[in-house]
């Protein structure tokens, strides 16, 4: 009987904190500079959840997020919702979140919350992300523009935001190693 009263607490708060960074993730996604792929704070969100919850809740986070969207609540950038969202350009960027809090999260709960170790799989992470995302926003723009090249394609999608994700890499790796040390999410 105790058993299943400290199992139902850890689930309960498993979904709080799961639920709280899903929050986080929409609030970040308001904050945004308009370009023809946002620059907004999303990805920070994402690096925070993925490592602080670890792959499965920080995950978790993004899925719910993402499928918030889909059902047309506006919690992607610009309060925009809807699966035309992820069927257009940037959407490739937003399902490459998924592999963002997966990659930060499996890293932090095998090798542990250094800073080197969220810098290196943040990183990895955000790689992943812009593979993902340029790659669809390639076939996207093919589509309904003109054909366009990886080059160019990482020239538009990619490259003038490296600063800005490598700030957001800093921060959240300085967050949440800082936090590891104060508290266990």
């Amino acid at each position: 009987m105790e058993k299943t009263k400290k199992h139902a607490k850890l689930t309960i708060l498993d979904l709080t904190y799961t639920a709280m960074f899903t929050s986080l993730i929409v609030v970040c996604s308001q904050i945004c500079v308009p370009t023809p792929v946002p620059f907004t704070l999303q990805t920070l969100a994402v690096f925070l959840a993925g490592g602080l919850l670890g792959w499965k809740r920080g995950t978790l986070s993004v899925a719910i997020y993402i499928l918030l969207g889909i059902a047309g609540v506006p919690v992607f950038a610009e309060f925009s919702g809807g699966l035309r969202v992820l069927l257009g350009m940037t959407g490739g960027y937003i399902i490459g979140f998924l592999f963002t809090a997966a990659a930060v999260g499996f890293m932090c709960e095998k090798l542990g919350r250094k800073l080197w170790v969220l810098g290196v799989s943040m990183m990895i992470g955000l790689a992943g992300c812009y593979l993902f995302g340029t790659v669809w926003f390639m076939l996207v723009y093919t589509q309904k523009v003109e054909p366009i090249g990886f080059i160019s394609a990482l020239g538009t999608c990619v490259v003038p935001y490296l600063l800005f994700d490598i700030a957001k890499i800093a921060v959240a790796a300085l967050v949440v190693n800082r936090l590891d040390k104060i508290i266990k999410l």
